[in-house]
């Protein structure tokens, strides 16, 4: 049979343009790719990037409270979402059109529309334009899950914080994991009145207990104020625009605005997979093997659609992985075991292997750890801590996990990372001369465990 293309990609997100891209310019297929919505994906559009400029500019007053106490005379106004808006729209169409400025040189074909599968080879475009292809790659990426509440729809969503006119007085945001985090440490930085609620007994579920701690420590510190156990009941309308809002642990409240971050979904609702006989699992993700391979031959998934790892790196490598399996014949599985990530709260986390709760229920541990002010604020009185901590095994001596709670952590795990990826023993680190003063140089110093289990 002969077919228009080679490979089809749905989604242009950074998973399904890698492919795309690797596909036509290395591998020399006829590639095609549809994206209904705009180029890069939520990554690039409605996630890290926006997301990290927003990181960068809620950390400049701090940084300014910081340098008048070293000594300089500084005379600070107020924040301009506005002119910040624009630049960050400015960026973010450059960054779209460098991605499709990318695909055009490979050779890929775009459509700018939404696409269907109608049988293992088989698409339908939104136009009705019917294509085939021997290979079809679903990258369609995740979208915020917003809970079944009364009034659930008086609030918002991540995605819709950047398209903000103007920031909130007050908000409450609805959530403990990384997104809801980071929202609000952002939002706090920037001026607005933040209350996170959360359902659980801990902000960062799934993240490493003491990692968790230290970081709502510092947030509460910083102003935000987090109330867990607590969920919302209902939402109605309030007065002056507000959201009212009833709250599991019987308080009332209006708010200026409400932030659903509870969670993400994989995006795979409408693209006909049932009737192509692709199998999806928990809460939608496409079930696929591992070299990325659906249970229809030709159809294969990467990115958060699989709801594997929702990490923008991750879906770029899968992506890479797939490419070397169908089209260079060379087999190949992306390890997500030892993924370093980070979440950008204030302070920053940064992360790599196992939790000292995973690793503990592994096998036998040491922990090291310490906690201590940085240097930067020793002088100037400040009694924030940073954390620094590794897991061990007792039985092999390989680090298990190192996490880093400070300014620039994840900067710091990402070549920590590579240590520990490559089997790194505790001894290891030990026999690394420390870089002093620095703040990592607490990774090579670490010499009695403060535990064991």
């Amino acid at each position: 049979m002969a077919f228009d293309f080679d490979l089809f990609v749905i989604g242009g997100g950074s998973g399904g343009v890698r492919a795309a891209r690797l596909a036509a310019a290395e591998a020399g297929a006829r590639v095609a790719l549809a994206e209904a919505d705009r180029m890069g994906g939520t990554c690039v559009i409605r996630g890290c990037v926006p997301k990290k400029y927003m990181v960068f500019a809620s950390g400049y007053r701090a940084a300014m409270r910081e340098a008048a106490d070293y000594g300089w005379d500084l005379r600070a106004g107020g924040f301009d979402w506005g002119r910040f808006r624009a630049r960050l729209d400015a960026e973010l169409d450059r960054l779209e059109a460098a991605y499709r400025g990318t695909l055009a040189r490979a050779g890929v074909t775009v459509f700018d529309e939404r696409a269907e599968i109608e049988d293992p080879h088989t698409l339908r475009l939104a136009s009705g334009r019917r294509l085939t292809a021997r290979h079809i790659l679903i990258a369609t990426g995740g979208r915020p899950d917003v809970p079944d509440r009364p009034g659930a729809g008086l609030g918002q969503v991540s995605d819709d914080v950047f398209r903000w006119d103007s920031l909130p007085g007050s908000i409450l945001i609805v959530g403990g994991g990384y997104i809801a985090t980071e929202m609000a440490c952002i939002l706090n930085g920037l001026g607005v009145r933040v209350t996170q609620f959360y359902r659980g007994a801990q902000i960062l579920r799934g993240f490493d207990d003491e990692a968790r701690g230290h970081i709502s420590e510092h947030m509460r510190d910083a102003g935000v104020t987090i109330r867990v156990g607590t969920d919302v009941i209902a939402l109605e309308p309030g007065p002056a625009g507000g959201v009212r809002v009833q709250g599991t642990d019987g308080s009332d409240q209006v708010f200026d605005r409400v932030l659903w971050a509870t969670g993400r979904r994989p995006n795979s609702g409408g693209l006909g997979l049932e009737a192509a006989g692709v199998p999806t699992g928990r809460r939608g993700a496409v079930l696929v093997d591992r070299f990325s391979q659906t249970a229809v031959p030709s159809i294969f998934a990467v990115g958060d659609v699989t709801d594997r790892l929702q990490l923008t790196p991750v879906a770029i490598r899968e992506a890479a992985a797939f490419v070397e399996t169908v089209f260079h014949g060379r087999p190949t599985a992306f390890d997500h075991s030892t993924v370093p990530g980070a979440v950008f709260s204030q302070p920053e986390y940064g992360y790599v292997g196992l939790s000292e709760e995973a690793a503990r229920d592994r096998e036998a541990i040491e922990v090291y750890a310490t906690a201590f002010r940085p240097m930067r604020g020793v002088l100037i009185g400040r009694t924030d801590r940073v954390l620094m901590k590794l897991i061990v095994s007792r039985a092999t001596r390989r680090i298990l996990g190192c996490h880093i709670v400070a300014d620039h952590a994840a900067e710091l795990v990402q070549l920590a990372a590579v240590a520990i990826g490559m089997g790194a023993t505790k001894e290891d680190f030990d026999r690394t001369c420390a870089v002093h003063p620095t703040l990592a140089e607490e990774l090579v110093t670490l010499k009695t465990p403060v535990r064991t289990a």
